[in-house]
């Protein structure tokens, strides 16, 4: 498969450019950037720092992929951005590598789209077929469980977890972590309930579904502490593995507290 660069793209020496791989009219690419097989630069795209970008990813005109972090602490360290394969990164996107104080690494899994005008801060790690909408954009050390979908103009804070499958609601603000499978919506988040919608296009059969819905209203509703009843859901619903991820979502370290209904 034959390598176009086209005349007016810059790509400096160093720069690993993939069998197949297209970079389009004005494009540039820094020294360490390396693109893989089948990657695509549409237009006008500009990737520099340590930068990698997976198998068949495209990128449209007037992205900003893997330049300076927006930390005014970052003081040059070699920190990266790894992005995985076939993903969809369109205009003005932009994504910052790590940073000492994150893990040096910026890490985004295979298949997502990114829709116009979106961010990703430095640290953050996103896993597989994560949507995010036009100009949503995530604070740094953000982490964004496989098939999540934020919608667009929300802003996610930074150290907050999205649990997988889980959707945020256009324009939300989420100061929180939002639990697997959960829905947040509002101007500061709150658990809407659970992604019903997201379930069933995902394939989760009738009888997880009711398992999910007991366990939701048993962890956020009733007496005790949320641990506490987290516990005792785990002791009923805990061999549903959707629920039991929900649980273990909870129980994990974080330096956040968690979207919960308003009427709880």
């Amino acid at each position: 498969m034959a390598t176009e660069v086209h005349p007016t793209a810059i790509v400096a020496d160093g720069a690993e450019i993939g069998d197949g791989a297209r970079v389009g009219p004005f494009c540039v690419v820094g020294a360490n950037v390396r693109l893989c097989e089948e990657v695509e630069l549409v237009s006008h795209v500009a990737v520099d720092g340590r930068t990698t970008i997976g198998p068949g990813t495209r990128i449209w005109p007037f992205a900003s992929i893997g330049h300076q972090p927006q930390d005014l602490k970052y003081a040059g360290e070699p920190s990266e951005l790894l992005i995985g394969a076939e993903c969809m990164i369109r205009e003005h996107v932009t994504m910052n590598p790590g940073t000492t104080g994150g893990g040096m690494v910026t890490r985004v899994g295979d298949r997502c789209l990114f829709m116009m005008g979106s961010h990703v801060g430095h640290d953050c790690q996103i896993a597989d077929h994560v949507i995010m909408a036009n100009n949503a954009t995530l604070a740094g050390h953000v982490a964004i469980g496989e098939f999540a979908f934020l919608g667009g103009l929300c802003a996610v804070h930074q150290f907050v977890r999205i649990g997988a499958h889980a959707m945020v609601g256009g324009m939300s603000g989420v100061e929180k972590d939002v639990i697997p499978f959960g829905s947040v919506i509002g101007n500061r988040a709150d658990l809407g309930g659970l992604n019903v919608v997201g379930l069933k296009r995902r394939g989760f059969d009738k009888d997880t579904i009711r398992a999910l819905r007991a366990a939701y209203k048993a962890v956020f509703y009733g007496a005790g502490s949320m641990h506490e009843r987290a516990k005792a859901a785990r002791a009923e619903y805990g061999h549903v593995a959707a629920v039991a991820q929900i649980l273990d979502f909870i129980d994990a370290d974080s330096s956040r507290s968690f979207c919960t209904p308003r009427d709880a």
